[in-house]
């Protein structure tokens, strides 16, 4: 057995590829499970890995999981027809419900992007459909051959079931007229053929053929000559059926020997997604975690809270108790690991976990544990572990386990690196002080030979490597002096006690053994190392304490901080509920405010309103405009002035705009929004991001009074653009001005079709307030705009 073997079985890698066979759904995949065989490289190992992520993602999503259901086992099958042998029908129809399982699971597993390694192996492998459809077509359920695979079959059925008929009439009108002569009248069988329960008395009344008779020799079984041509021709049939049927079985089974290296090829990727599927199931069983498998051979050991997996097995299905998790934290540096305390403390358990996750990881499983699990490809898992004692090869504890760390020396200069190797109770078995000095030099040796070494030992001189050479770590399993008994908690940098006087109270020693123990252990003062890893224990708890406090402080402040979020998140959303409040307001108060103008509107279209009702629609519609203006944002974002065809907010509307024209001044805008039209102030408007607009310089223009030697000042006060807007729209905004103006008033209207200008002239001629109305100078716009001089 080699060095390697022997590992697998120290570490109980059989018994977890066995409950990993569990998981399975084909006959082949538990076959192989069980094999427990490893994958050679680095890049195996990845490709493992990443089926198992994508199977076990893609079970997760599919209701009711993934299903092999119909994938059987053809190994033997394959190889009968191969060889030239006829497969039965419950074979064929196997064969057929592998190659429809098989495209079942390429449609569902077949997504380059989302599960690529498991595509990759799908990739060139045939399913075989027209295969399929001829082994079902000439198979029926439960492996009869059908009678449509053959038309001579077909006819042989036919031709049998007519003479099996006519033999039953036959028989019934036998029966009738043997009745006096029978036992009952029941048709019963013999050696295949038909016969009647006949008294043995009338024998020589009922002529045929006598198959067999009773026991106590009162029933004679007959076969009445009149059926037995009938059953001699049926015999006939049966035989030349039964050739027809092989027949047709040996052509479909030719037809799956052509097909055979395809088969061989479609059954190989199926085993590999079935054993995909199984770790990925095993891995979530676990409650595991994948492992970043690093290249570099000093690439470090980071597991956080490891489990044994078979101690998980006994703890869900055997109802073993909890298993305690170990941390593992090797720096890149460090190449040797010295693992003390006292024994049933677990020790060798830790040394079995970190075989076993090295293992696991290797072959494409997941590990029990919590985090992100790191560790580097190990190429070989070497242990001595146990006691190798047999008096079958004269050996005792400590010649085997002198042979086995010689195996695993050679196999750790002949194969591949990275090596990790796991030594239980190195040096054990012989004198101490020849034991701690040939385990020392064990130790240093595969120091500069293997990746990682973790030894457990109770040697003192073995805990102070750790102080001559860096590469080496001291760790301990803890130990509750108060109930005297293990914690199973891994402790790193400390080495660890024995114990043994204490275990041996616990396991009830008798008490005077263990006092004249003491006794002869106090004169050398418990020891000097022994005080020293007292004195790290004390310190170690007092630091955990002390750890325990700015935990639980910390909670207390994540705590105050998710509170403080609450409330922030309440915070937010109740102003979004004031705003959401605010809003509806709003809209309620627009659409009054709409009806209403609508109302002033159909009042001004009716043809007996006058000027008057114009001037208090006006007023009213102002009235409105104060009223339901919302309050305008005091944001000051200067240097922004609109232009044409830029797009602004109307503050007032609280909607976007299309500006269409600005005026000479700068201080009024001819906006658009949506199919109104409107003169707006500059300071009523702003950005589409939030830019106030920047006040045009003040322009003043001297204009001189047609017919009159003074002048007047035009400017945006006394100019009104009223262009786009219905007459008594106009009326309206002209009025507004000319009842605050103090002095002329220039109406920019327009020529166009001249209605809206005649509509203001007739109506301004009509108030008694306007002194007269003349054209603009050409220069003010002529004819497109009217000067009106109040009284």
């Amino acid at each position: 057995m080699s060095a390697l073997e022997e590992t697998l079985e120290l570490l109980e890698w059989p018994r977890l590829c066995q409950h990993l066979s569990s998981f399975t759904s084909t006959h082949q995949g538990r076959r192989h499970c069980c094999r427990g065989s490893l994958p050679e490289s680095l890049s195996e190992s990845l490709t493992l890995q990443a089926r198992t992520q994508e199977m076990a993602s893609l079970d997760g999503l599919l209701d009711g999981g993934l299903s092999f259901q119909g994938v059987g086992d053809l190994d033997v099958i394959l190889l009968r027809c191969s060889k030239g042998g006829v497969a039965s029908g419950e074979e064929l129809l196997a064969v057929a419900d592998t190659l429809g399982a098989a495209r079942r699971l390429r449609r569902q597993i077949d997504e380059p992007e989302l599960r690529p390694a498991c595509t990759a192996l799908l990739s060139d492998v045939a399913t075989l459909p027209a295969l399929e459809q001829r082994l079902k077509f000439a198979i029926e359920e439960g492996g009869r051959v059908a009678d449509r695979a053959s038309a001579a079959l077909e006819g042989l059925r036919r031709h049998w079931q007519e003479l099996r008929s006519r033999r039953r009439d036959k028989l019934q009108d036998v029966i009738r007229r043997w009745s006096a002569h029978l036992q009952d009248t029941v048709i019963a069988e013999r050696n295949g053929r038909p016969v009647l329960a006949v008294k043995a008395g009338a024998g020589g009344q009922c002529p045929g053929m006598v198959h067999d008779s009773s026991a106590s020799g009162s029933t004679v079984f007959v076969e009445p000559k009149s059926v037995v041509d009938l059953g001699n021709r049926l015999a006939d049939l049966d035989g030349r059926i039964r050739e027809e049927e092989q027949r047709v079985l040996a052509e479909l089974s030719t037809a799956v020997a052509e097909q055979v290296d395809g088969l061989l090829a479609l059954m190989a990727v199926l085993l590999h997604l079935d054993l995909a599927l199984a770790r990925g199931r095993y891995g979530q069983w676990l409650g595991a975690v994948p492992p970043r498998l690093e290249a570099a051979s000093d690439a470090p050991f980071t597991l956080q809270n490891l489990r044994h997996p078979l101690l998980v097995w006994q703890e869900r299905k055997e109802q073993g108790p909890a298993v305690v998790p170990v941390s593992i934290e090797v720096s890149p540096s460090l190449r040797v690991v010295a693992i003390t305390g006292p024994n049933t403390g677990g020790k060798t358990v830790t040394l079995k976990s970190l075989g076993l996750a090295a293992l696991m990881a290797r072959a494409g499983l997941w590990l029990p544990c919590s985090g992100s699990p790191i560790l580097p490809w190990c190429a070989q898992v070497l242990a001595d572990i146990g006691d190798e004692q047999s008096l079958q090869q004269s050996l005792s504890t400590f010649s085997g386990h002198v042979r086995r760390i010689g195996r695993i020396l050679a196999a750790i200069d002949s194969g591949p690196a990275p090596a990790l190797v796991l030594l239980d109770e190195v040096g054990a078995g012989t004198d101490p002080s020849e034991g701690s000095a040939l385990a020392t030099a064990l130790l240093r040796a595969l120091a500069d030979r293997a990746r990682l070494t973790v030894a457990t030992t109770h040697f003192g001189e073995l805990k102070a490597l750790k102080y001559s050479d860096s590469r080496f770590e001291n760790a301990s399993v803890a130990f509750d002096s108060e109930t005297l008994s293990p914690t199973y908690h891994l402790l790193w940098g400390i080495p660890g006690r024995s114990n043994a006087l204490a275990i041996a109270t616990r396991l009830g020693l008798d008490e005077g053994v263990i006092a004249q123990a003491r006794s002869l252990l106090s004169p050398r003062g418990d020891g000097e190392a022994n005080s020293v890893i007292r004195g790290l224990e004390e310190q170690r708890q007092r630091q955990q304490a002390a750890a325990e406090d700015a935990a639980a402080l910390l909670a207390r402040t994540e705590l105050l901080h998710e509170e403080l979020l609450a409330r922030w998140e309440t915070q937010k959303q109740h102003s979004a509920e004031r705003q959401e409040r605010g809003r509806q307001r709003l809209e309620t108060s627009i659409r009054s405010g709409q009806k209403e103008v609508r109302q002033l509107i159909r009042r001004l279209r009716d043809d007996q309103a006058d000027g008057e009702t114009a001037r208090k629609a006006g007023q009213r519609l102002r009235k409105l405009e104060d009223r339901y203006r919302p309050e305008q944002e005091r944001r000051q974002h200067l240097g922004w002035r609109p232009e044409v065809g830029d797009r602004i907010r109307v503050l007032a509307l609280g909607k976007a705009a299309e500006v269409l024209a600005v005026s000479d001044d700068g201080l009024q805008l001819k906006v658009r929004c949506g199919v109104m039209r409107s003169t707006v102030e500059l300071s009523a408007v702003e950005s589409l991001d939030g830019r106030k607009p920047e006040p045009p310089a003040p322009v003043v223009q001297i204009k001189a009074r047609r017919g009159s030697g003074s002048a007047e000042v035009r400017t945006s006060r006394n100019t009104i653009d009223v262009r786009g807007m219905r007459v008594h729209e106009a009326e309206a905004a002209v009025d507004d001005v000319l009842r605050g103006a103090n002095g002329p008033v220039w109406v920019i209207h327009g020529i166009g079709t001249g209605r809206l200008k005649r509509g203001l002239r007739d109506w301004l001629a009509s108030l008694a307030y306007v002194e007269r109305v003349v054209d603009a100078e050409q220069g003010d716009g002529g004819a497109g705009c009217s000067v009106i001089w109040v009284r």
